[in-house]
């Protein structure tokens, strides 16, 4: 699974960050997380609000801070 948090280092976007990382560890998922902060890039997803999340190339939430719980639902929604 494959997992871009889009943020350009703003609280709620290390926020993300942080629960993400807690969702996949509490799911004993195989993840790679990565983070993008280049706005071209965040722009090129379609993202106009950050934080944002992307599952294995989709973007699944934009513009607001996920709880660990909403982002396990989103993980199980989204598996390959």
């Amino acid at each position: 699974m494959n997992i871009i948090i889009l943020g350009v280092g703003c609280p709620k976007c290390k926020t993300l960050l942080a629960n993400t990382e807690q969702a996949v560890k509490e799911l004993k998922l195989e993840a790679k997380i990565k983070k993008v902060t280049e706005i071209q890039e965040i722009v090129a997803y379609g993202v106009m609000a950050t934080p944002g999340l992307v599952i294995n190339g989709k973007v699944v939430s934009a513009g607001k801070l996920l709880n660990v719980e909403d982002i396990k639902t989103l993980l199980h929604q989204n598996r390959e």
